[in-house]
């Protein structure tokens, strides 16, 4: 294009470009500004994840069918951050999460609400369910498992007691950051991270001749990163969230052995999705027959017979008289209010308790 031949006609041309974005956004912040008095007054949630994702598929697909340069990818990742923004307006909300600062929840959590909310760092995940039954969070993210080390049995075992629900999963990959205040590795005296951060990343460390310089361990790569903030010849394994919160460079990113280790976060809250089509649901099953022969078979022939399917079973210490009693989370896909799904828990209403019906995570 004739107008764009030289770098400062582009400069003119995206300038103008943002001016008229930023006017877009505010055109729609009013509306948003609507939005939320109308949900005060009707008592209706602000996070709807299964609207968010309606969103974001349309606005993928009118971006390829118009042969936009942005894919599914980019279009989500702008338009999280509009999203967050967007119920900041509508009504400001506290998030909770499974700390510290600088954690890979943390890091979890900005992902899906953005820069502008307010987050509240606990240092154990029954704190977060706490702060949540108590009011003082609107929502809480903490971890229900991961790839390589199975569930967090903790979160398991407050879902199962706790009047807070699921409301929306995400799936996020843990990758590790090499990140340091140093000019060049020769000058690097030592390195800090969790224990485990160290063996995720050995590999790394060898070929780098790292593992021949002091490895400290800490109590979170949180720590680690303040620490590498505060020394120029040390570095720290962390998220990158860390090293952009504490200001230290990333050297090298990814640095993982095993670039599949991913951790399932569930986000919590204490309203109930509308039916997107795309759902999951999990429940909570106490089984009264429970040490009759095939009760669990014939529980779970329930759903195969209404063609529902099941994405997960965990069982759990029942905890109660029971030397070995189990208890059963399960994850099917479907929503609590989908005609089939409510076939089967009406038959077992006294034995199963409902977690939360949600829009299924991109794993």
């Amino acid at each position: 294009m004739k107008e764009l031949e030289t770098l400062e006609a582009c400069r003119e041309a995206i300038d103008a470009i943002d001016d008229g974005i930023v006017r877009m956004l505010n055109e729609r912040m009013e509306i948003v500004k609507r939005v939320g008095e109308i949900k005060h007054d009707t008592g209706g949630a602000i996070y709807r994840p299964e609207r968010e994702k309606a969103i974001i598929e349309r606005l993928s697909a009118l971006s390829v069918a118009e042969g936009g340069t942005l894919n599914a990818a980019a279009v989500e990742a702008i338009f999280l951050e509009i999203f967050a923004v967007s119920r900041n307006i509508e009504l400001p909300e506290r998030i909770a999460y499974l700390g510290p600062e600088g954690s890979f929840t943390h890091q979890a959590a900005e992902s899906r609400f953005g820069a502008m909310s307010e987050y509240l760092s606990l240092g154990s995940i029954h704190a977060v369910f706490k702060t949540l039954e108590a009011g003082r969070a609107k929502f809480g993210v903490v971890p229900v498992e991961n790839s390589r080390d199975g569930v967090v049995g903790e979160t398991l075992d407050l879902l199962a007691k706790s009047p807070v629900k699921i409301v929306a999963e995400l799936y996020m990959p843990i990758h590790m950051a090499f990140a340091t205040k140093a000019e060049h590795l020769g000058v690097i005296k030592r390195v800090y991270s969790k224990d485990k951060g160290f063996g995720q990343c050995r590999e790394f460390l060898q070929e780098h001749g790292l593992d021949t310089v002091e490895l400290i361990p800490v109590e979170s790569t949180a720590k680690a990163a303040i620490l590498a903030s505060e020394d120029p010849s040390a570095a720290a394994i962390c998220s990158h969230i860390a090293a952009k919160l504490y200001g230290v460079p990333t050297m090298f990113e990814n640095i993982e052995d095993l670039h599949n280790n991913t951790t399932r976060f569930v986000i919590l809250s204490d309203f109930k999705n509308g039916v997107s089509g795309e759902d999951k649901t999990s429940i909570f099953v106490r089984l009264k027959d429970a040490c009759e022969a095939g009760a669990l078979v014939h529980f779970l022939q329930d759903f195969d017979d209404e063609q529902i399917n099941l994405s997960k079973i965990e069982s759990r210490p029942s905890k109660g008289g029971d030397t070995f009693g189990y208890w059963f989370f399960i994850d099917f896909y479907g929503h609590v209010d989908d005609e089939n799904v409510q076939r089967v828990l009406q038959k077992h209403s006294n034995e199963v308790t409902w977690l939360g019906s949600y829009v299924k995570g991109e794993q």
